[in-house]
């Protein structure tokens, strides 16, 4: 359970901004870390467990049959990843409480960032892929919501567009590849997919899903040719990019890589596509990186670069380049995590980014500079900090890689030479900024921050050192449970974290790096006027450019398609029916089947004639539109009736519930539709239709008549034989609804409701004609409400209730349950309203009925959640027996509150649509608030 309430902490947290954003800032802020400082020291209770490589596995039943269970793991990479967003979203929180002015929503703030913690939690904590690409997709709605926090900028709402789009088709390749692994290997397990890496690696669809693996890994971590959508994202607060683009989402990617090293790893396909994208990034970042005058797109750059760096070493293909990868991990999101902290107070007291109008701060600021400068030499990679130890060591294993064969020796040259422009950029980022002259034409004088906002800062800023200087202290057992984690075994292979290793290659090489980072910085005038003599090319509106030609493109492509004539929909609809329907029965050598056909007598044949006689009726008079509604009324009767004589009374109930109110619904709103409608199809046209029908006609009536004709084994008799002993009723149709197939019930109650919603908002702008006679011209009757109708309907009303609580209670071993009861309601309800019109129905019956479709759908939803509580899977049900006084034994389960939130669901919905529709020519009829 302490996994799950890790997991379930922040996302419990996501409601704690939304209550106290009336409260003062601090106290907002406060509340807001408190459940997840809880989560921060339940984790740290599991250190020694996971440092001692114990199974550490939590699994709840959701929906076994698919795959689907919650479930988490923790594990040595999990550990560190959680560590990372739990202790530096911390920090964020106090940041963000001094970096947000008075005007900005911070409950709003806290909340998106609440929801994307919760999402990088379930991420690197789920043991179920199919449960991690949820998260997956929720990191980028969530980043979507923070990037886009200051809406009224243009360049943040097309930065939110760009990494949404961006990310979310990487997450659409994902969830691809994890599907095929999933079906390959069995299962969605993520132990049993890290199990089975023999498996995966031999199949023949390997490079297909790996190929769409690494396209949603490389999209989440910008890495080439998906890094433009980072730089653009730095229109976010800066809180954001600190977490978001530096220690937390971009490194999504990058976990996803390691988690599924053991399993995907060692291919040279493997090897190919993530060394030389990893490659490809850690050049283009670092080189984009140096010529950037914002301050934060410089430090976006360098985060690409670096991301680059740790995805080459996770294709290298050797075990100590992994290990070295994770080390990167560390170390980068405290150095980087801390510049963008510190971009952000400079920001904030100064009032810009702009390093061409930022110079000299240091004696404004000179406690940040110092700051700035540890973290700026930590990410160049000067000893006695923790990037010079990471970077020593990637740069010793690119001189024990063999990945272009002979010509292998380029690859310490390239990573020589990004070293190179990591020193250029960071010494760019500390002269420009801290000294160059003084500052160019600020908004405000600049001055340091108070205290509490740079105590992140120090508190990153001095990890940096002491992992620099005790780097076996610090990191060392944390380091090796996360690598072990990586490669799939409980031995790690030697590595060394000491300062000194003597005078070797890699030592040359950063020293390389170092002097030829000065040389670079103090000759950049040139290389600036050699970069801005290049075409320049702006990523964001050549995506811009690119979503409306695509966009315009769809457009061209929807209007030849669908041109607005149902006739034409409908064509192409019915006819792809007869083509893919009609080929497979060219392939069955005899319709008919073995099986014994039932006779025909003179009931059946009856009814089969009226049922024909009415839709011909209906389609012949379909042009007026009253006869027409009667027409298919007596076609659903004897549909209701053929229910009935083949012992379905429950669909026949349902369906004459249905009929009456689909007749109320068209007869409201035919009242606004012509009553007759002129003959405008051509002859041609008529032809092509009866054509058409025909042939659907006859390959549906083949099809069943192939179907029905043939034995075959039904799954009813499961029902049958485990309605009353597992679901506690005889009425196994009722049974198969609220227990059975309850996830299916939930389902289409949720879309009923949002259906009826959706209709009620539709109606709130349609300006609709109301008529003042009939067809032929004769006005309507000045009586309005009947005397007779009215007091008819007024006497069926208690009885029709009396009658729909009798349908409900008895619905779980007789015919009935929620739903029809939910109908007879509605249409007693709605009865009154045709009845005594809505002015008498608003003063006696005031409900807003979106109310009772939220509260049906609640009530139905925590019926399920309340299964977990006994740990069972979700809408598990559960009945007893009881006695109870003057009644008796009575049967009570729990399937019953189901039944009810489907009941009230219902009837919200039925209502909301027919009355909305019936009050369009009344003085209630539903508006926008704004138009009142």
């Amino acid at each position: 359970m302490t996994l799950l309430w890790i997991l379930l902490l922040p996302m419990l947290g996501t409601l704690v901004p939304v209550l106290t954003a009336k409260w003062s800032r601090s106290a907002c802020a406060l509340l807001t870390a408190l459940p997840v400082v809880v989560a921060f020291l339940l984790l740290i209770s599991q250190t020694q467990a996971v440092f001692a490589a114990e199974n550490l596995r939590y699994s709840l039943a959701w929906v076994p049959l698919l795959g689907l269970d919650i479930a988490l793991r923790l594990d040595g990479l999990a550990y560190l990843f959680a560590l990372l967003i739990l202790g530096i979203g911390l920090l964020i929180i106090l940041y963000a409480r001094y970096y947000l002015s008075a005007r900005d929503s911070m409950g709003r703030f806290y909340t998106f960032l609440m929801l994307f913690m919760t999402a990088m939690l379930g991420i690197v904590l789920s043991n179920n892929v199919l449960q991690l690409w949820l998260f997956w997709e929720l990191t980028s709605i969530s980043s979507f919501l923070l990037i886009s926090f200051w809406w009224h900028k243009s360049e943040a709402r097309r930065g939110a567009r760009m990494a949404l789009t961006i990310t979310g088709a990487g997450g659409l390749c994902l969830l691809a590849a994890l599907l095929i692994i999933g079906r390959i290997v069995g299962s969605y397990d993520l132990d049993v997919i890290l199990a089975s890496g023999d498996v995966l690696l031999a199949h023949s669809w390997y490079p297909v899903f790996l190929v769409l693996f690494l396209l949603g890994c490389f999209t989440k971590s910008a890495q080439f040719p998906f890094h433009f959508w980072l730089p653009n994202a730095m229109a976010a607060p800066t809180p954001v990019s600190a977490y978001l683009h530096s220690a937390t989402m971009v490194k999504a990617g990058i976990f996803l890589l390691a988690r599924f090293y053991p399993a995907l790893a060692g291919s040279d396909l493997w090897i190919i596509l993530v060394s030389l994208t990893g490659l490809a990034t850690l050049l283009v970042g670092a080189y984009l990186a140096l010529f950037k005058h914002d301050l934060k797109a410089l430090l976006a750059y360098s985060t690409i670069s670096h991301l680059g760096l740790i995805t080459l070493l996770f294709g290298m293909g050797t075990e100590l380049a992994a290990v070295v990868g994770i080390f990167h991990i560390i170390n980068h999101a405290t150095f980087k995590a801390s510049l963008f902290m510190a971009a952000g107070i400079i920001d904030h007291e100064t009032g810009s980014r702009d390093m061409r109008r930022i110079n000299g701060l240091w004696k404004y600021m000179p406690v940040t500079g110092v700051l700035v400068m540890i973290a700026s030499a930590s990410m160049a990679g000067i000893p006695l900090l923790n990037g010079f130890l990471s970077k020593e060591m990637f740069l010793a294993e690119t001189l024990n890689q063999h990945l272009l064969g002979a010509i292998s020796w380029l690859i310490p040259v390239l990573a020589t030479i990004a070293a190179i422009f990591s020193v250029a950029y960071s010494l760019r980022l500390i002269h420009d900024v801290f000294f160059n002259g003084e500052p160019k034409g600020l908004p405000k004088t600049p001055h340091e921050p108070p205290h509490l906002m740079r105590l992140p800062v120090e508190i990153l800023v001095a990890l940096c050192v002491l992992i620099g200087i005790l780097p076996v202290l610090m990191v060392g057992s944390l380091l090796s449970s996360a690598a072990a984690a990586v490669l799939g075994t409980t031995e790690v292979p030697y590595y060394s974290l000491a300062l000194w290793h003597g005078f070797n290659l890699p030592l040359l090489m950063s020293v390389i790096a170092i002097a030829m980072g000065l040389l670079i910085y103090s000759k950049r005038k040139k290389l600036f006027d050699f970069q801005s003599s290049l075409p320049g090319v702006d990523p964001l509106n050549s995506f811009e450019q690119l979503m409306k030609r695509l966009s315009r493109s769809c457009e061209r492509f929807y209007n030849w398609l669908d041109n607005g004539s149902l006739q034409r929909y409908m064509v192409l609809l019915l006819s792809a029916v007869v083509v893919l329907a009609g080929l497979p029965l060219l392939e069955v050598p005899v319709l008919s089947g073995g099986r014994e056909e039932l006779p025909i007598d003179a009931v059946n044949a009856t009814g089969a004639a009226l049922l024909l006689i009415s839709a011909l009726a209906t389609v012949i008079w379909h042009r007026k539109r009253v006869v027409a509604l009667l027409m298919i009324s007596v076609v659903g009767l004897m549909v209701s009736i053929a229910f009935t004589r083949f012992s379905a009374p429950d669909l026949a109930l349902t369906q004459l519930s249905v009929e009456v109110v689909t007749v109320i619904l068209l007869m409201l709103a035919l009242f606004f539709l012509p009553h007759k409608t002129p003959s405008q199809s051509e002859p041609s046209r008529v032809i092509r239709d009866i054509s058409l029908a025909s042939l659907v006609g006859i390959v549906i009536g083949s099809w069943a008549y192939a179907v029905m004709t043939r034995p075959f084994n039904s799954i009813s008799d499961f029902f049958l034989a485990n309605a009353k002993t597992g679901g506690g009723g005889t009425n196994v149709v009722n049974v198969i609804l609220v227990d059975f197939r309850g996830f299916d019930t939930f389902g289409e109650i949720a879309v009923l409701g949002i259906a009826s919603l959706g209709i009620f908002k539709l109606l709130t702008r349609i300006p609709l004609f109301k008529p003042s006679s009939d067809g032929d011209g004769r006005p309507w009757t000045r009586e309005r409400h009947p005397m007779l109708l009215a007091t008819v309907a007024q006497s069926l009303l208690p009885l029709a209730l009396m009658v729909s609580v009798y349908i409900f209670f008895r619905g779980h071993n007789l015919p009935g349950g929620g739903f029809i009861a939910g109908l007879i309601t509605a249409v007693a309800l709605i009865l009154q309203y045709i009845a005594h019109g809505v002015d008498w129905m608003k003063a006696r019956v005031n409900i807003e009925y979106q109310r009772v479709v939220a509260i049906g759908l609640l009530v139905a939803l925590v019926t399920g959640l309340a299964s977990f509580l006994f740990g069972r899977p979700f809408l598990t049900s559960w009945f007893d027996y009881f006695d109870v006084p003057l009644l008796g034994e009575v049967e009570l389960a729990s399937a019953m509150a189901f039944d009810l939130g489907v009941y009230l669901t219902v009837v919200g919905s039925t209502l909301l649509i027919l009355s909305s529709l019936g009050k369009m020519t009344t003085a209630h009829r539903p508006v926008h608030k704004e138009t009142i």
